[in-house]
C-alpha cells in the first residue's frame, strides 16, 4: 500500500509530502489564505496528477503503435465550484500537445482511451462530479 508522509517545513502552511521512494512535493496555501507561495496548492496537484497519469497512458499507447513523439506537453485548466465548501473541480479541460510524426487518429484514440478507460485520476475527478473534456493538437517535427 502506498504511503505518504507530510511535514511542515516552512512558515505556517508550507508542507513537504514524501512518498515511500523519497520523492518530495512542496505544498502551500494561497497568500490570501496565509501562505507565501512555498509550493503548489493541493487542488492544483489534482490537475497535475491528471496530466501525469494521462501523459503516461498516451505515450505508452503511442510507443506501442510506433508513433514518433519527439516532444509532449499538456495544458490542464480547471474551474472550481463557486461559493461552496468544499469547492470541488467542476470543469477540467485538457489539451494534449504532441510534437513529431504522429498519426492524428491514433493520437485521438490514445487520448480517448486514457481519459475514458485507463487514467485513474481522470476517473476520480469524474466520480467527484467534474466534467472532463479534452482536445489533441499535433505539431509537426521541426
Amino acid at each position: 500500500m502506498p504511503k505518504i508522509e507530510l511535514s511542515r517545513v516552512h512558515g505556517d502552511y508550507g508542507f513537504e509530502a514524501y512518498d515511500e521512494n523519497g520523492h518530495t512535493v512542496r505544498m502551500d496555501t494561497s497568500p490570501e489564505s496565509g501562505g507565501d507561495n512555498f509550493g503548489v496548492r493541493p487542488m492544483q496537484m489534482l490537475l497535475m496528477g491528471v496530466a501525469g497519469c494521462s501523459a503516461i497512458d498516451v505515450i505508452s499507447i503511442l510507443k506501442k503503435q510506433r508513433q514518433n513523439v519527439k516532444d509532449y506537453k499538456m495544458v490542464v485548466n480547471g474551474e472550481r465550484e463557486a461559493g461552496k465548501e468544499p469547492s470541488l473541480w467542476q470543469k477540467v479541460d485538457i489539451e494534449f500537445h504532441l510534437y513529431g510524426t504522429v498519426d492524428a487518429d491514433k493520437a485521438q484514440r490514445a487520448a480517448e482511451l486514457s481519459i475514458n478507460k485507463y487514467c485513474s485520476v481522470s476517473a476520480t475527478l469524474e466520480k467527484a462530479g467534474a466534467a472532463v473534456t479534452w482536445q489533441v493538437f499535433i505539431h509537426p517535427a521541426e
